[in-house]
């Protein structure tokens, strides 16, 4: 709105905007905050739109630049909801949706809090750059906080078919996720630096270099990692069995069943012991079921152990078998016991990130007096490993990532650095029946894949099975809730990528690099402060 100057000299005051354009001026960021939330989890898998990431930053960013930190927060919070409601439907599968909103509702916060910090860097130069990394360090406090983290929809992890890919070798899933948000921040600039260049014809030579350096480094530093990804046998190769037992039915109740879970694997390795007899299928080195395979206690149960041992010994291979398993202490815990052929159970790995209100219960006895239900599903709550798990096979060492854990950098990371020459991803995804978060979950292994450069094998109850190559390439898998086999030949690997090696260096030096952004943009804004305020002669 601006005033007017009568012929008489006299101001008038400007006239009112409409009521209509007032509100649509309100409502379009809103919109758009919200759709680029939805954008992003278009991005993701079971789709291979990974690049739709690009469009839905560069939205974000329209909505966020320069923005008060109350405006930033909603528009955040928005763009959170619009992102996570849908990416996260699966957890409500056999709980409700009481769960599902609730969780949503506090991992939006954290992009809402998050898109505050971008708004206040967003006037500094260089602007992508220093909105890039705080968004990093947004994920870094969620991948932590609270109870343990929820890292689930890290960028990264619907970067498993993208150009980007490569930096995951390089520094991770921080290294990865950052590279496609800065590019997507970097996009937004361009078309801003566009367009004002078509409505005045002067180019801001800075502001333009900046803009296109946000789209072009990232690619460019794509390109140069490339070297990294090989799935080249260093220490020769394994031939690996991959165990889809499948269950009697999906959802929560296939746990009342289980000793019919145990011997439909039982079955399926019996089944590849008679098709290696009879020359169909190639002797395995190892064998690997998956989590929950034995939901009965073989340490305990002694027709469990039976049938186990019997497997084991027909194939001529040892299993690495997803027990539950309860200690004489009355520790439950959630388990992968190495079952020699010959010598039985020699080695195990306590899963050491369990699943807050899967595994364990927080705050039960607020969750008691929300919905006495809920807690009933957590009837005793599974304690945490303390040790990496490295299983010692015939010819290779297996390092051991189950489910859930496999979303957590930490947890897969110290398994190749214990030594590991492949990874194994045991899970039990029948719980969430056909829902997306297998597909999600096998694009988090096919990115461990890569950033560690080792074979992920990822062996599931109800599918979906997979094998993976170093460079992220599934080369077998099973389908939905079917009993089935995968063998293969595997390489084995012993060298470690950069991020291996670098491990949480590459996260605090973006979180480092959001720190001095927000500092800059504190001095900025109280300088501006001082010469708004000081006097004129």
């Amino acid at each position: 709105m601006t005033a007017t100057i009568t012929p008489t000299g006299e101001q008038t005051p400007p006239a009112p905007e409409p009521r209509g354009l007032r509100l649509l001026r309100r409502l379009v960021p809103l919109a758009v905050a919200a759709l680029s939330g939805v954008l992003l989890y278009v991005s993701f898998p079971p789709r291979t739109l990974w690049w739709l990431a690009l469009p839905a930053f560069a939205g974000l960013a329209w909505s966020l630049r320069g923005r008060a930190w109350k405006s930033a927060l909603g528009r955040g919070y928005l763009f959170g909801l619009g992102f996570l409601l849908p990416l996260l439907v699966w957890t409500g599968v056999e709980v409700g949706p009481g769960p599902w909103l609730a969780l949503v509702a506090i991992e939006a916060l954290f992009v809402a809090v998050t898109s505050v910090g971008i708004a206040a860097v967003s006037k500094l130069p260089g602007w992508p750059l220093w909105a890039a990394a705080v968004w990093t360090l947004g994920e870094a406090a969620r991948a932590r906080a609270p109870f343990s983290g929820f890292p689930w929809g890290k960028v990264a992890f619907g970067q498993a078919d993208s150009v980007f890919l490569p930096l995951a070798a390089l520094g991770g899933t921080p290294v990865l996720g950052f590279a496609v948000v800065l590019c997507g921040f970097g996009l937004f600039a361009a078309v801003r630096e566009f367009l004002a260049y078509r409505r005045t014809r002067t180019l801001r030579r800075g502001t333009a270099a900046v803009a296109l350096a946000a789209v072009v480094v990232p690619v460019a530093g794509a390109l140069a990692s490339l070297p990294l990804v090989s799935d080249t046998a260093e220490d020769g190769t394994a031939t690996v069995a991959v165990i889809q037992g499948n269950v009697p039915q999906a959802g929560l109740d296939f746990n009342a069943q289980r000793k019919a879970v145990l011997d439909h694997h039982v079955k399926e390795t019996l089944r590849l012991a008679d098709r290696v007899r009879q020359g169909k299928a190639k002797q395995p080195d190892f064998v690997l079921w998956p989590e929950n395979s034995s939901d009965i206690d073989p340490f305990r149960n002694a027709d469990a152990y039976a049938d186990i041992d019997a497997a084991a010994k027909a194939v001529g291979a040892p299993i690495s078998v997803g027990g539950v398993v309860e200690h004489e202490d009355g520790r439950l815990l959630n388990e992968q016991i190495l079952w020699d052929p010959e010598k039985g159970p020699t080695e195990t790995y306590d899963k050491r990130q369990i699943q807050p209100f899967g595994e364990y219960l927080p705050l039960r006895s607020v969750v008691d007096m929300i919905n006495p239900e809920w807690g009933s599903m957590v009837r005793k709550d599974f304690s945490r490993g303390s040790e990496p798990g490295v299983f010692t096979m015939p010819g290779a060492k297996v390092g051991l990532a189950t489910c859930y854990e496999a979303a957590f950098d930490w947890a897969v990371r110290d398994t190749v650095t214990h030594g590991a020459q492949l990874i194994s991803v045991p899970s039990n995804n029948a719980t969430f029946d056909r829902s997306e978060m297998t597909y999600q979950q096998l694009a988090m292994s096919r990115i461990r894949a890569v950033e560690h450069s080792r074979t992920v094998t990822v062996p599931v109850t109800s599918g979906v099975s997979a094998v993976i190559m170093p460079d992220g390439e599934i080369v077998q898998r099973t389908t939905w809730f079917t009993a089935d086999t995968l063998v293969a030949d595997v390489p084995l690997r012993s060298s470690q990528t950069p991020a291996t090696k670098l491990g949480t260096v590459p996260e605090l030096a973006l979180v480092a690099v959001a720190v001095g952004g927000f500092a800059w943009a504190f001095v900025r804004r109280n300088r501006t402060k001082d010469t708004a305020a000081a006097p004129t002669e």
